[in-house]
């Protein structure tokens, strides 16, 4: 009988997942954990690993196609029965499991296009509809963004399925008939919204599946979190005096850089375990305390922001800090994290003031209760007793969650932050 293999949950509130390519062709042999696709989900690009082992029977779903969780995308027989014998055997002894089976027609209708049945649903469509009408979520958002039907486009892929570059060039021919007799700014209209207005030389700018996600998620925390925000100052000129006393030595011992953030990770760790309330999530009649401390550190991309975590953070010192960091900071960049490395955080540490900024008002990475932010040191005059002083100066912000907490058990958890940054000294270890 052949198996299904179906679309996993690559990591936490991830919903759907896309497969950007096949590794497997039908007919090939696949073994147990031998890589059957490329996926790409809203937080990771990853390989899918095969539970089953046997001859692909059937790819379910094209690339480019993005399905939900739960979703089979292939059949894989593990046994060498024919594969009519197989479909006959299931047609008149159905299992729960075939029954619970979309129907194939949603998945590749240009296989079933032959047969009459309908899709499912009440209706009946010949080849011709379903090869036209069925298609990726990239083609039809264009057309839905560009008011086209895409059944009036002549489809260059498998089975005349209308493709991507189809849809483009479609857009671009019919935008370049009506230039002509169009004036001003054209409003285009999705679901009833109204879109903003494109004039003559703006560029448009697919969104990629990590930016929407990204959009999706910072949506969700605004619209479901009530944020707050409150911010400290850090005299961190002890802290500068040691790192730059120690870091040329730090790189040749341990092979990587001694930066800022694995003492910012470590003060926050050891003042998380004091106002446990900040390692929470609100979850509807009640808050739950998590019991572990892993830490998401967000990295820049350029064009996007990932968060690998650390788990345990609050079991490793400044030197096992540092070179976890640094390690997935440089996956993150490459492109290699796996779902384990950006699933399970409890809560995140944003770093922007690598990149120059000295205040901001992070969104929480929902549905954690509070993110804190790390600002640029910066040299300024700062009053001590009745002198003034030229000091290292770092603002500290933390937004949180107003359901679960309250500014005073934020403050006092950014003071502790601040207590344990100001107590390193420039003759101190780093530990």
């Amino acid at each position: 009988m052949a198996k299904p293999v179906t679309m996993p949950q690559l990591g936490e509130s991830v919903t759907e997942g896309t497969i950007t390519r096949w590794l497997k062709a039908e007919g090939e042999v696949v073994e147990i954990d031998e890589p059957l696709a490329e996926v790409d989900t809203d937080k990771v690009n990853a390989e899918l690993p095969s539970p089953v082992a046997g001859k692909i029977e059937s790819l379910l779903v094209p690339e480019g196609t993005t399905v939900d969780v739960g979703t089979e995308i292939v059949l894989v027989a593990d046994n060498d029965a024919p594969r009519k014998e197989r479909v006959a055997l299931a047609d008149e002894y159905p299992t729960a499991e075939t029954v619970a089976r979309p129907a194939v027609e949603e998945l590749d209708p240009v296989a079933l296009a032959p047969r009459s049945e309908g899709n499912g649903r009440g209706e009946v469509k010949d080849a011709e509809t379903l090869r036209r009408t069925r298609s990726s979520p990239v083609v039809r958002r264009l057309a839905a963004e560009h008011d086209v039907k895409i059944a009036d486009i002549p489809g260059s892929g498998t089975g005349g399925r209308v493709t991507r570059k189809d849809i483009e060039g479609y857009i671009e021919r019919s935008g370049a008939a009506r230039g002509s007799v169009t004036e001003g700014p054209m409003l285009q209209r999705i679901e009833g919204e109204e879109r903003a207005a494109v004039y003559e030389g703006d560029g448009i700018q697919d969104l990629t599946s990590i930016r929407r996600a990204i959009a999706n998620r910072m949506a969700t925390s605004k619209r479901e979190a009530p944020h707050a925000w409150t911010m400290v100052e850090v005299d961190v000129s002890g802290l500068v005096a040691l790192r730059e006393r120690e870091k040329a030595a730090f790189v040749e011992r341990e092979g990587v850089k001694l930066t800022y953030l694995p003492f910012i990770v470590r003060a926050v760790v050891e003042s998380l375990r004091e106002n446990p309330m900040l390692n929470s999530v609100w979850d509807g009649d009640r808050i739950i305390l998590r019991k572990r401390i892993n830490i998401g550190v967000a990295v820049d991309l350029e064009d996007a922001l990932i968060v690998p975590v650390i788990p345990d953070a609050d079991e490793l010192n400044i030197t096992g800090l540092a070179r976890r960091i640094d390690a997935l900071v440089k996956r993150a960049r490459a492109g290699e994290l796996g779902t384990n490395d950006v699933s399970g955080g409890t809560f995140t540490v944003n770093n922007p003031g690598s990149l120059g900024s000295v205040v901001s008002t992070p969104i929480i990475n929902h549905p954690q209760a509070a993110i804190l932010s790390a600002e640029a040191i910066v040299k300024r005059p700062v009053v001590i007793g009745d002198a003034i002083a030229i000091r290292s100066m770092m603002n500290f912000e933390v937004s949180f969650d107003h359901r679960i907490l309250d500014g005073g058990a934020a403050l006092r958890f950014l003071n502790a932050v601040k207590g344990r940054l100001e107590a390193y000294r420039p003759e101190g270890s780093i530990g």
